[in-house]
């Protein structure tokens, strides 16, 4: 039987340095800006106007005992759907930014065992690009794919990016927007015989052309005002870059059984504060069950009536 091969590249959003580390590295490789005169650079800080040319180094070190040959090439990055962290743009998708204004001089290098290798790159911004930022990576990429076995085999291609930060001249718009707050509410059949529980669903929008470092505060209120829930989240991304789009969800746990309210979602970045909510009715299973079965009772029984009156009348 032949082998199906799914190749799964590996994860560049784990691969790319954050702002604070000093070289995007998965142990066997690591992929970071050349030192320049002011030293070593966590990553790459540039800035540019429209019909600019930069030209840069980028530094892939093997931490292996054989000689490793890479792919070289320049990504946008997005933030991902899961979970919104960095992460860059595979060799086969379309590169609208940095991958495509970014050349290496070699789109392949072998870096020896225990070696590193230092190859210069030209960025090039058109004259009709955007400005603000335009966030991206300098991938090294190992076409290799990872053994497999079995007759359906996951093969794993493995890249390291450096992460680019890269700021177009002109005018610069922060805004971000708060939306499709949704929430889902988990309780038990009987009222107080079991935890009840809530899904807070909303979409976080970037939607200038710079990259923001958002904060969500959740407020929940009940009737006449009450406090119900108050917090800041901290399962938002550190980074939301400019036009991404992200769901995120949060868990209220210890949900009211029976209320009726509002949750309010407030998120804030750079002078920008922006709010969505959504009202909630809270209602046990079995309360609801009973009150479904005497609003059908009521309706019926009035409905008898009418016939008996009819009746009466008919008599």
């Amino acid at each position: 039987m032949r082998k199906l091969y799914v190749i799964l590249l590996g994860l560049i959003a784990v691969l790319c340095a954050a702002p604070a580390a000093h070289a995007a590295d998965n142990g066997n490789w690591s992929v970071y800006p050349a030192a320049s005169e002011l030293g070593r650079r966590p990553y790459f800080y540039l800035s540019a106007d429209p019909g600019t040319t930069l030209t840069d180094r980028v530094t892939v070190t093997n931490k292996t005992a054989a000689p490793l040959t890479f792919r070289l090439y320049a990504a946008d990055a997005y933030n991902t759907a899961r979970d919104g962290g960095f992460a860059v743009r595979t060799l086969k998708e379309k590169q609208r930014g940095v991958g495509a204004w970014a050349k290496p001089d070699r789109d392949r290098v072998t870096v020896p065992a225990n070696g590193s290798v230092t190859v210069p790159y030209t960025l090039t911004v058109p004259e009709g690009a955007e400005p603000g930022d335009h966030p991206g990576a300098l991938v090294a990429l190992d076409e290799r794919i990872g053994a497999a076995t079995g007759s359906v085999a996951v093969g794993i291609q493995q890249a390291v990016g450096a992460r680019v930060y890269l700021r177009v001249g002109g005018p610069t718009v922060p805004a971000l927007s708060v939306e499709d707050v949704e929430l889902t509410h988990e309780q038990p059949l009987v009222p107080g015989l079991g935890e009840s529980s809530a899904l807070i669903s909303y979409t976080l929008y970037n939607r200038g052309n710079v990259t923001l470092n958002p904060k969500v505060a959740l407020k929940a209120e009940g009737l006449f005002g009450r406090d119900l829930l108050s917090r800041e989240l901290t399962k938002v991304p550190s980074e939301l870059l400019p036009r991404q789009k992200i769901r995120l969800t949060e868990r209220w746990s210890d949900a009211p059984q029976l209320e009726w309210g509002e949750v309010q979602l407030t998120a804030t970045a750079r002078d920008v504060h922006e709010s969505a909510g959504v009202s909630f009715f809270a209602l046990p299973w079995l309360v609801a069950l009973l009150l479904a079965a005497g609003a059908t009772g009521a309706a019926v029984w009035a409905r008898v009536r009418r016939g008996r009156a009819r009746v009466n009348e008919g008599v």
